[in-house]
């Protein structure tokens, strides 16, 4: 059973390959998600890609990983508040843009608000309990 219950180990931090392949594959949708107030979108969007790339690569080999689920989870909650929740609320402008539905649109919004909140439990949680590399966050 502990052979099976250890693949989490690997499996939640590779699902994440799934945002390098949104982030590279479709780099106007991950710039879309920049808020108004932050010029190069398309900066963004790749600085982000890197370092969920980064994040991965360190929770995998298990070197730095307390820090990189740390990290990882101050960046998803920062998401939830500065992304999505507004954008649920419909106070980001360019949502009128992305959907003819703009009720649908601010629904789908709050459920990436709600995933993002539960991601950075799971993230938190993983830099507790599963980390191994504890050097430079206790």
């Amino acid at each position: 059973m502990d052979k099976i219950l250890n693949i989490g180990r690997y499996l939640f931090p590779l699902s994440f390959l799934l945002y390098v392949g949104l982030h590279l594959g479709k780099p106007e949708v991950g710039a879309a998600f920049v808020p108004d107030y932050l010029p190069f979108p398309y900066f963004w969007n790749y600085f982000t890609l890197v370092c969920i790339l980064l994040f991965i690569v360190s929770a995998v080999m298990g070197k730095y990983d307390k820090l990189a689920y740390t990290m990882m989870a101050v960046y998803v909650i920062l998401m939830a508040v500065l992304v999505h929740l507004p954008r649920a609320m419909g106070h980001e402008t360019g949502i009128e843009t992305m959907a003819a539905d703009l009720a649908r649109e601010k629904e789908l919004e709050m459920v990436n608000f709600f995933r993002n909140i539960m991601v950075t439990g799971a993230l938190l949680g993983f830099a507790k309990y599963v980390a191994r590399d504890k050097r430079l966050v206790g």
